[in-house]
């Protein structure tokens, strides 16, 4: 999960246009990671109360996909320069269901 802030200074027009253009970068860099092996499903979000908050989610079959995926040379070209403007915060989360233990501190890979 990563999230963007897209605004700034500039008001009106120039917020619709902001806006326009990073939705579209954020709508190739999804179609892009959606055609990597390992990729289960994902989509692009924009908050309903915070119009200027994006997020792109993405679910993979293991971390190992996820980081293949982003060493991909197309990858890197088409999709990091956006990821570099993402919210400074944690963006990996385990899926949890009932009944889940959370926050056990075990390893991540198998053994």
């Amino acid at each position: 999960m990563n999230r963007f802030r897209v605004g700034g200074d500039a008001e009106g027009e120039q917020d619709a246009e902001r806006a326009a253009a990073f939705a579209r970068d954020v709508l190739e860099a999804h179609e892009v990671l959606a055609a990597r092996p390992g990729y289960v499903t994902g989509h692009v979000g924009r908050n309903v109360d915070e119009p200027d908050l994006w997020t792109l989610v993405t679910l993979w079959e293991s971390v190992g996909t996820y980081r293949r995926a982003l060493s991909a040379t197309e990858v890197k070209m088409r999709v990091h320069p956006l990821l570099y403007r993402a919210l400074d915060e944690p963006s990996a989360y385990e899926l949890v269901g009932p009944g889940a233990d959370l926050n056990v501190p075990e390893p991540r890979s198998l053994p």
